[in-house]
């Protein structure tokens, strides 16, 4: 299943870089809450959407162009994002990706996470994880400490909090990134921390959660030893607390 959930991610991908290098303009129109949404996202979904059915019809599929039509009952389920980082697609730095990943019981035990612009696809699961690199080169992956360690941050969404969080370090470096690639730099070793003090929703975290607790980092509430939760039952919406991805 996890081959056809990667091989169904790049197809998804494929049809979103079809929109990324056409000459005409990218329509898109804001949402409830401010975030963009292009053809791109919709067309990236319903590939996905039909590819989960095909692939696992019993498995019932929250996806965020179809965030309403869930139910709190839910135990397993499928949770995509099509498009993550539409605002980096939008500026054409190439920051985006399509997440796919598998809830059981409020736990992410399957990620898959593809980058069409760099062509590179990060997947885990049974707390193993990997990347395939855009010459097809396949390697397994953990997390990597540094005594000057790098924090990957939001390119979209600083803030305040942020800058107070960043001014207790002593010793680190920075780097700006969209989309979850920035869990996958944590994942792989690139990067050490991704504190994030804004909204985020359920499907923005649950596959690079998934990719880097295979890789041995954790994905807490800030403030807390908790794991980010995704359980339906208990949530009052779908936005995540603030977290910190630790390698």
């Amino acid at each position: 299943m996890l081959t056809k959930i990667c091989k169904l991610a790049r197809i998804a991908g494929r049809s979103i870089m079809k929109f990324y290098y056409t000459n005409k303009k990218i329509n898109f129109v804001y949402k409830i809450d401010q975030s963009p949404i292009t053809n791109a996202d919709k067309i990236s979904h319903q590939i996905i959407k039909s590819g989960l059915t095909d692939i696992s019809p019993n498995i019932p599929i929250l996806s965020e162009e179809d965030s309403k039509t869930y139910c709190k009952s839910w135990n397993i389920y499928w949770l995509v994002d099509p498009l993550d980082g539409t605002k980096e697609f939008l500026k054409k730095n190439g920051e985006f990706t399509v997440n796919i990943s598998l809830i059981e019981y409020g736990k992410p035990v399957l990620g898959v996470i593809y980058a069409p612009f760099f062509n590179i696809l990060y997947y885990a699961f049974n707390q193993q994880a990997w990347k395939i690199d855009e010459k097809g080169y396949k390697k397994e992956i953990s997390v990597v400490h540094s005594k000057q360690p790098l924090f990957v941050i939001s390119r979209s969404h600083l803030n305040s909090k942020l800058n107070i969080f960043l001014e207790k370090i002593k010793f680190y470096k920075l780097k700006e990134l969209g989309s979850s690639l920035k869990f996958c730099y944590v994942a792989d070793g690139q990067a050490q921390f991704y504190p994030r003090f804004g909204n985020t929703y359920i499907w923005d975290t649950a596959a690079g959660h998934a990719i880097v607790n295979a890789a041995g980092g954790s994905v807490k509430i800030y403030g807390t030893n908790i794991d980010l939760d995704y359980s339906l039952s208990t949530r009052k919406s779908l936005i995540n607390p603030y977290f910190l991805v630790s390698s």
